[in-house]
């Protein structure tokens, strides 16, 4: 049994299998949207889950069943619509429209892409694309710090030397030394309980976050240049990012690889239709105006 559902597994994540799917579905498409009826043919058929189509939509408008009149309206303004657009198609109107042909390669990787997310991913299947994508998922290294200031446009030349000797003064007292008193006023705050690491580089950059990080816990060091001056900084803590269990991120993991899956599903449709196709890239040729462009006159 489970060598079979292995065997099954498999196959539903077959690239052949799934283009077969699309394939099938294209026939469905067409035949539930009017079988052979097209814009080089006279015959223009309703089906019946067109009709139904028509139905919902007008009760999700009008809140209550279309009535004789009205689905003879209905019917009417489909049929109009039909011709219009074999009409439009007939006399090339369909054709160099950005908007139309934008349109038309939307709806077939739509249903390109519903085929490829019909299958929903099997638990061994999340949890290899967690395993193979763990920094994506992997919680935030967290931090939790005491910092004093100094600033450059107040000490000039002896900033670095004026850092250094409240350094001694801070090592001096320990981690729990009174700081309020020290340093330049500033709006950057002076302690920051544990926090995420982004948090932390929101406020003094990432560059200040990348020097600290190195910095042993519970001692005071520096200074630590940020693009606002030097810091004397007291690692209070560091909670390093741990790997995330499916459990926590099944949603997330789930979305990313039926995205993933879709991006391959479409490329394999592409690849596979491109043989159908002679593919020419004409040589582009330049006018000698715009080649003699920007050039200086006599």
């Amino acid at each position: 049994m489970g060598s079979s559902g292995g065997r099954l597994r498999s196959l539903v994540r077959e690239p052949l299998l799934h283009f077969l799917a699309i394939g099938a579905a294209l026939f469905l498409y067409f035949h539930w949207s009017g079988g052979g009826s097209g814009p080089t043919s006279s015959r223009i058929v309703l089906t019946t889950g067109q009709m139904e189509h028509l139905v919902a939509g007008f009760e999700k408008t009008w809140q209550h069943p279309p009535d004789a009149a009205e689905l003879k309206g209905l019917i009417d303004d489909w049929v109009r619509e039909e011709i219009a657009v074999r009409e439009a198609m007939a006399i090339g109107l369909d054709r160099d429209d950005t908007v139309v042909r934008r349109r038309l390669r939307q709806k077939l990787e739509f249903l390109v892409e519903d085929v490829a997310a019909t299958a929903a991913p099997a638990e061994q299947e999340l949890q290899a694309w967690l395993d193979a994508h763990a920094d994506a998922f992997r919680s935030e290294p967290r931090l939790a710090l005491r910092q004093v200031y100094l600033s450059w446009g107040r000490h000039g030349a002896q900033t670095e030397a004026d850092a250094r000797a409240i350094l001694a003064r801070l090592v001096a007292a320990g981690p729990g030394a009174r700081i309020d008193t020290l340093g330049d006023r500033t709006t950057l705050p002076q302690e920051i309980d544990i926090a995420p690491r982004s948090d932390v580089v929101s406020t003094f950059g990432e560059d200040f976050v990348a020097a600290i990080e190195g910095l042993p816990p519970g001692v005071w060091s520096g200074p630590v240049e940020s693009s606002y001056g030097l810091h004397l900084v007291l690692v209070r803590e560091r909670v390093e990012g741990t790997p995330a269990s499916l459990a926590t991120v099944r949603p997330a993991v789930e979305r990313e690889l039926l995205d993933d899956r879709r991006a391959r599903q479409l490329t394999a449709m592409y690849e596979v239709v491109l043989g159908k196709y002679t593919i020419v890239v004409e040589k582009r040729v330049v006018a000698p105006a715009a080649v003699a462009a920007g050039q200086g006159g006599p």
